[in-house]
């Protein structure tokens, strides 16, 4: 039985946040796009939909691949764009994330900022920049910004990593 489920996570630049997702074992589909909560989170912030299966992958490492992959702790200027979250589909799902986010916290110096949001809204970006990593890995931005982040992760968390993506980095 595949116990796909989906989580959308912000932080940094979706295409960022696009690509560290995209290369775990267990994630089937990353959508990028624009993410809205409820009430005073309802404007929209760059974000993913992972769609991944549970049995591969769990909520608990890609919660906390996200808090390692961007800045998780820096409330800058830009966190209306760039929201610090992660937007559950479930009570049980916003619940499960609070105590992980709880967990983790001692791996980090300083207070994690990522909050934990209803889902309520979509909006995909436009089909040009959909999977700009894949499309543009020479780009200075992908160089610049992504590239470590997909370091870190085939150093921190190489057990998560699609064998495809090791033989082609």
């Amino acid at each position: 039985m595949v116990r796909q489920t989906k989580i959308a996570l912000g932080g940094g630049c979706h295409w960022c946040t696009e690509a560290v997702f995209q290369y775990l074992k267990g994630v089937e589909k990353v959508e990028q796009g624009y993410v809205a909560s409820t009430d005073e989170n309802n404007s929209f912030s760059e974000a993913v939909i992972v769609h991944f299966d549970a049995k591969n992958i769990s909520l608990q490492t890609l919660i906390e691949i996200h808090l390692h992959t961007h800045k998780s702790t820096s409330a800058h200027s830009m966190r209306n764009k760039y929201r610090s979250a992660i937007y559950t589909y479930s009570v049980k799902q916003f619940n499960t994330s609070l105590k992980i986010l709880s967990e983790f916290q001692s791996e980090f110096e300083n207070e994690l900022i990522t909050k934990v949001f209803p889902f309520s809204e979509f909006k995909a970006s436009r089909e040009t920049i959909q999977n700009y990593y894949q499309k543009n890995p020479k780009k200075p931005f992908c160089e610049r910004f992504i590239n470590p982040k997909l370091k870190l992760i085939l150093e921190k968390f190489s057990s998560q990593v699609n064998k495809d993506f090791i033989q082609t980095t």
